[in-house]
């Protein structure tokens, strides 16, 4: 059986400044991936790069070196590259508008007000492509929008970070073994209800 490639691409801001935050959160799944596969990310033309193999499959994880809003470049490139069409790429990125630990993955659908999302659809002319966010949750005032997203995650969300990068992954996994519907059903979930006091004595 001839593989099945796939380019997996996370977003984020390349620095150190911006490792932690809540923007990277694209970043930080495709490394928890590279580390449990044991395979490195090697610097190539627009992003890092890694691959990871799996029953006649080949998934190419990039995190894009564009930063956030020219996101769009790296993609674009490297599905042309790669000979990938649309329909198997999958972006994984932040969402302000969902909770944290809100998954949404969807075959297709607009930006959202997400800048990387905006430049990717914008430079492959077209909106039908699957994605995936992750809820990073919107506690600010108004008009701190900037400064939360480059914020980083409290203590007891980055305890949690492991758990829900195993959970992106495996979404991933079988929407490229076993299709997207298998995959919305497997990872489109909310977060689970937090302890009360009482529960938690």
């Amino acid at each position: 059986m001839s593989e099945r490639c796939f380019l997996v691409a996370g977003l984020g801001n390349i620095g150190a400044e911006y490792a932690a935050t809540r923007h990277n959160i694209g970043f930080m799944i495709l490394d928890a991936w590279a580390q449990a596969s044991n395979v490195l990310f090697h610097t190539d033309r627009y992003g890092d790069l890694a691959e990871v193999r799996e029953k006649g499959r080949v998934f190419h994880l990039l995190k894009p070196s564009t930063y956030m809003n020219l996101s769009g470049n790296a993609v674009r490139y490297w599905t042309q590259k790669l000979g990938i069409p649309a329909g198997q790429l999958m972006v994984v990125c932040d969402d302000l508008n969902l909770p944290f630990g809100t998954l949404r993955m969807r075959k297709s659908g607009s930006d959202g007000g997400h800048n990387g999302l905006r430049n990717i659809c914008e430079l492959l002319g077209t909106q039908d492509f699957p994605r995936c966010r992750v809820g990073v949750g919107h506690d600010f005032a108004y008009g701190g929008q900037i400064d939360f997203v480059l914020g980083e995650f409290s203590a007891e969300q980055k305890a949690e970070l492991p758990e829900l990068a195993a959970k992106v992954i495996g979404g991933i996994r079988t929407w490229g073994l076993a299709g997207m519907e298998k995959a919305m059903n497997q990872i489109n979930s909310r977060p689970k209800t937090p302890k009360s006091s009482e529960e938690s004595a």
